[in-house]
Order: structure tokens, then C-alpha cells, then sequence
């Protein structure tokens, strides 16, 4: 039996219209659903009913903050990052203890700074940009950097 080549078989993409979408600023209703996660997530600190899940969602928010931050997109952001890395420590190790996920009120107050300011962030690049930034902050987390913060 001889060997075959497989052709592969590319998508046909408008290389125009792939450039504007990545030169547009993000759509409006992915940020719609993503700013929705992120403020249920804070809700649900502010009442004592996160999780996991929620914790996650803002340790997400605060790791592209401060990638984006570190980046030059909003250095500013930096000290409000650092106080909720610590708060969010915190309620992980608090959780461990009494299985109830919360924030104090100064770490609260934190994440709702954060979460305007990375609200900018997002709103004042292109979404290829954003992408970017996205891609980053996942690659240096995978990569088990030293100031990563592992909680288990």
C-alpha cells in the first residue's frame, strides 16, 4: 500500500473582516456577560454565599488586571491588584477552616475598585489586544512562576 498525502482543508477567512474584528474593541455583549460574572461574584462575597467558583472568577479578574497592568495598560491598578491578591488569600484560607467563602469590608471595598479599573482596562484596548493579554496571563499562570499564588 502506497502512502497518501491528507490534504488539509483551511477555512476560507476574510482577511479583512478578521482585521477589523480584531482592531474593534471588544463587542458589547461578551463584556456584558463577563462583567455579569464577575459583579455576581462579588455579590455573592459581599452576602456570604460564594464559593469556589466565584473566588475564581475574581482571582481571573485580578491576575488580567494585573497583567494588563504590568503590561502598561493602567499601571495605576497595581496596589488595589496587591490588596486583593492578599484579601483573596485570606478567604481561601478562611474558607479551609469554616467552608464559608467572604471577604472583610476593606477587601470588598478592594474588589469593586478593581473591578472598575479593570473595567477601563478592557474597555480602552482593542479586543485583540485583550486576547493578548488573555493569552499572557494564562501562559505565565501555567507556567508555575514563583509569585503565583497555589492554593489546593
Amino acid at each position: 500500500m502506497r502512502k497518501q498525502t491528507r490534504r488539509k482543508v483551511y477555512q476560507l477567512v476574510n482577511p479583512i473582516e478578521f482585521a477589523i474584528a480584531g482592531a474593534k474593541i471588544t463587542d458589547k455583549e461578551s463584556l456584558d456577560s463577563l462583567r455579569i460574572r464577575e459583579l455576581a461574584a462579588i455579590d455573592a462575597m459581599s452576602k456570604g454565599l460564594a464559593g469556589v467558583e466565584e473566588w475564581r472568577d475574581l482571582t481571573e479578574m485580578l491576575n488580567l488586571a494585573e497583567t494588563m497592568a504590568k503590561n502598561g495598560i493602567g499601571p495605576e491598578v497595581i496596589e488595589t491588584c496587591d490588596l486583593v491578591q492578599a484579601e483573596l488569600h485570606l478567604a481561601a484560607l478562611r474558607y479551609e477552616k469554616t467552608k464559608k467563602m467572604g471577604l472583610t469590608g476593606a477587601g470588598l471595598q478592594a474588589v469593586r475598585d478593581l473591578y472598575e479599573y479593570h473595567d477601563l482596562q478592557r474597555t480602552s484596548i482593542a479586543r485583540s489586544e485583550y486576547e493578548r493579554m488573555i493569552k499572557k496571563t494564562k501562559d505565565y499562570i501555567l507556567s508555575n512562576a514563583p509569585c503565583v499564588l497555589h492554593i489546593n
